[in-house]
């Protein structure tokens, strides 16, 4: 079972305390984080996406010149394909880019991002802001004691307010929940941080 440092907003040791094993101390499973990250950025798409069938084109009713006699090719309607302005043809259309993943391998991609975490040495965990009022200058001069000068990610517990007012505006920090914690924001940093609340409740859940 491993251990890591607690630590206060100064940067300074405040205590330890030991990490569960069975979700700090697993062998990552790459496979499953990319799975993971796979169906969270899919799920992100708007799938929107859409273009006209030449049924559906405004206009193009009356045959362009009559069948015959023109030397002209045969044509029926100016909506087809290869007219411009004409419907297109295998086109995109309103869709969901949805993958289901079952929930004990999003869970088994989020013990891997952690223990990897853990094994880089990018994992820091602070007993508490504990913010009076936000304040984005305070919450600024704590990271930076810390050593958190890169992208930085910052999981606070669901009722820490202030903490999350204070560190939103900051550039290149992200801050989330503990309960909105998810395996693409876990990885995507070259810091992690926690308070003592939210990694007692992402232990809870996650062992």
């Amino acid at each position: 079972m491993a251990s890591i440092e607690i630590k206060d907003t100064s940067g300074k040791k405040v205590k330890s305390t030991e990490l569960s094993a069975a979700v700090f101390g697993i062998t990552p499973n790459v496979h499953a984080m990319h799975e993971v990250v796979r169906a969270q950025r899919a799920a992100w798409r708007s799938g929107n996406h859409n273009t006209l069938t030449r049924g559906q084109v405004r206009g193009g009713g009356k045959k362009p010149w009559r069948q015959k006699g023109t030397g002209r090719a045969r044509q029926g309607t100016i909506r087809a394909p290869h007219w411009t302005g004409g419907g297109v043809v295998f086109g995109p259309h309103p869709r969901s880019y949805a993958i289901k993943v079952p929930n004990k391998v999003v869970k088994l991609a989020m013990r891997s991002a952690l223990s990897a975490k853990l094994a880089d040495k990018e994992l820091i965990v602070v007993e508490a802001f504990s913010f009076e009022k936000p304040s984005t200058k305070a919450a600024a001069a704590a990271l930076k004691a810390l050593g958190c000068d890169r992208r930085t990610t910052v999981v606070v517990a669901d009722d820490d307010v202030n903490t999350y007012l204070s560190l939103r505006n900051i550039e290149q920090v992200n801050v989330i929940p503990v309960t909105e914690a998810n395996t693409y924001e876990l990885i995507d940093n070259k810091a992690l941080v926690f308070t003592a609340a939210a990694l007692k409740r992402i232990e809870e859940v996650l062992a």
